[in-house]
């Protein structure tokens, strides 16, 4: 009888210790654009206080690396937000998850917008000479040291490309882009004049000369610390990002930051192709547009529910705050590409106002 009362008494202090054990957390993957570090690096903490539960799990790269990871490596991802939403249509819509006829996502959120500026110091060559009608042409001096990210992988890099582009007809000068890029490359990045289009052609094989006074990088977060250290004068970068880094700001003309969505038309005159298969399926052509981010959950997510949740977060007061206060504010009323396949744990974002 003693053995056995020392038995349950043993099997008791067993199952307490257990149940004191604390509950493994569900894992939520978020891969993002860089540009969304700080705002969602904010997000996240708030959200895991909310749901303590829940282990939010943040990657950032550059947008195309993003949806790299989702379609091409086929990596277990919850949550997916991009600098340039049409890179959901183009690279989830028309791909089918591995062994089914269904595509990686077939709905997307236009989840904000932003413009592209010029980012330096006071220190930086020309800082007190540069403006908004001669940037180009001081980015240009090979005295300057100007970060780009690399277009191959990053949304700010093929849009500064662009930019130089559309600012010869705003400048009426149709040597501002081969003024900048003419041999800063081992293989030239080439400009197509098509009369009603301007076509950027960027090689496979992306490497600066030596010497080059273009720094490029994978991603335009990987610029900051270069210009924070005065190892570069000048870098693109969307303003939010400037702005949550204390940078001066060169701001665009409405013609040249891709932030105006009546300035489309005008933007939409060049596209950037890339000359490389990165995508086995799918062969990205970037048009100019008004910059757009979008967020989606893929179809194969393991963790759908919780995704859901997370993103009803960014949405709710106390997310739209943390985005404002980060120069980075949500686009509302809320947009959704084929709002008919939302998910129904998301439907209340349209009532948003």
């Amino acid at each position: 009888m003693k053995k056995i009362l020392i038995g349950l008494i043993c099997l008791t202090l067993a199952l307490s210790l257990v149940a004191c054990q604390p509950k493994e957390k569900t894992p939520l993957v978020v891969f993002a654009a860089g540009s969304l570090i700080q705002p969602f690096n904010e997000l996240e903490k708030a959200f895991e206080a909310k749901y303590p539960n829940i282990d939010v799990l943040s990657e950032y790269h550059g947008s195309i690396q993003v949806m790299r990871h989702v379609t091409e490596l086929h990596e277990s991802i919850d949550v997916v937000a991009t600098a340039d939403q049409s890179l959901v249509p183009m690279l989830m819509y028309a791909v089918n998850v591995p062994g089914t006829d269904q595509p990686y996502a077939d709905w997307y959120i236009s989840m904000a917008t932003n413009k592209l500026g010029i980012a330096y110091q006071p220190g930086s060559k020309y800082a007190d000479e540069i403006n908004a009608e001669n940037w180009w042409e001081i980015l240009s001096r090979p005295d300057v040291r100007v970060g780009i990210s690399d277009p191959r992988f990053d949304a700010v890099g093929y849009r500064a490309l662009m930019v130089f582009v559309l600012a010869q007809e705003v400048y009426k000068n149709d040597g501002i882009f081969n003024g900048f890029v003419q041999d800063q490359f081992r293989t030239p990045i080439r400009l197509i004049d098509m009369g009603d289009m301007q076509i950027i052609r960027v090689p496979e094989l992306l490497e600066t000369t030596k010497g080059s006074h273009i720094f490029l990088r994978g991603t335009s977060i990987a610029l900051i610390s270069l210009l924070e250290a005065g190892e570069i004068d000048y870098a693109f970068e969307y303003e939010s990002v400037i702005h949550q880094h204390g940078f001066q700001l060169l701001a665009l003309p409405p013609s040249l930051n891709l932030g105006e969505p009546n300035m489309e038309d005008f933007y939409g005159k060049v596209t950037v192709q890339l000359d490389f298969q990165r995508f086995a399926t799918v062969e990205p052509i970037f048009k100019g547009e008004q910059i757009r981010y979008g967020l989606t959950i893929p179809t194969n997510a393991p963790h759908p529910d919780e995704a859901a949740l997370y993103i009803n977060f960014l949405f709710s007061p106390e997310g739209q705050e943390i985005m404002r206060q980060n120069a980075h504010p949500l686009t509302i009323p809320v947009v959704v590409d084929r709002p008919e396949n939302l998910p129904d744990a998301l439907q209340g974002l349209l009532n948003i106002e």
